[in-house]
């Protein structure tokens, strides 16, 4: 029986499977959206990934990921628009919704977050006319403000509209209830997104009380502390009803069980919880 409204990010299932097996389980539970990263695609070869999505009618969510865009000099900078239009070129092969980005936090040796933040804007104007070419359309995904040095200076969803708004068509947010779900205007913002039509994803896991590992200790959906029916309540009152996206690192615990367990309990928390 096929699951509507839900999709898994492969990363959730990352250490027990390759691209494959992961879409074999995914299929076993009536899953038939996914969202995969490039470093599984690249392990299996594009052309098999595919063949694979083709062959099982899969939607893909999104593919992760784009970004990285701040470096110390024009040289990096530009390597990461070369890496960038790769991606997106990966992204339209796969027949993905979005190409997620992970915008990059402050190059070696800065404090200058504001010019960090420039740079993503400016490298996001650059990869732009490709995806637009590609109709590839790029997801700003902020990250909580404990990534804000190494991973993502965009942390908050007003800021990724900001950049959308200086950009221009093409670009919209990917809203990660990991990463928002604590701020206190998030209500306001998701509005001001469904009024832009900006929405490209939604994803979903759960913040622990306490988290041990700020990057590899989400917490599987209901056994933490956010709102996932309220803020999904939001979202589609601004007019976003694609699949909630299941994105779970989890380094001592789900990455550490039999996958077929894991998919089976997103599949009753996503219908009892989310």
């Amino acid at each position: 029986m096929q699951i509507e409204g839900l999709s898994i990010n492969l990363a959730t299932i990352r250490e027990q499977c390759g691209f494959a097996e992961a879409v074999d389980v995914c299929l076993k539970h009536g899953i038939t959206a996914i969202a995969p990263w490039r470093d599984q695609v690249a392990a299996i070869g594009l052309d098999e990934a595919v063949r694979i999505v083709r062959a099982n009618g899969l939607k893909l969510t999104g593919l992760c990921r784009g970004g990285f865009f701040p470096a110390a000099d024009a040289a990096g900078r530009h390597k990461a628009f070369d890496d960038n239009r790769r991606a997106i070129d990966e992204a339209a092969a796969l027949g993905a919704d979005c190409l997620v980005l992970v915008v990059g936090g402050l190059p070696g040796g800065s404090r200058d977050i504001d010019r960090a933040r420039r740079m993503v804007e400016e490298g996001i104007a650059a990869v732009l006319p490709h995806a637009r070419a590609a109709d590839v359309p790029l997801a700003i995904e902020p990250l909580h403000p404990m990534y804000a040095a190494d991973r993502a200076c965009v942390n908050t969803l007003g800021q990724a509209l900001d950049i959308c708004e200086a950009v221009g068509p093409g670009v919209g947010v990917a809203i990660d209830v990991y990463h928002v779900w604590w701020d206190p205007d998030l209500a306001n913002q998701i509005a001001r997104a469904g009024r832009m039509k900006a929405i490209l994803a939604h994803h979903i896991c759960d913040w622990l009380v306490p988290t041990r590992d700020m990057l590899t200790d989400r917490g599987m959906m209901g056994d933490g502390v956010i709102d996932l029916k309220g803020i999904r309540g939001q979202i589609e009152a601004a007019d976003f009803f694609g699949a909630q996206e299941v994105e779970i690192f989890s380094a001592e615990n789900w990455w550490k069980r039999p996958a077929e367990e894991v998919i089976a309990t997103c599949v009753e928390r996503f219908r009892s919880c989310c």
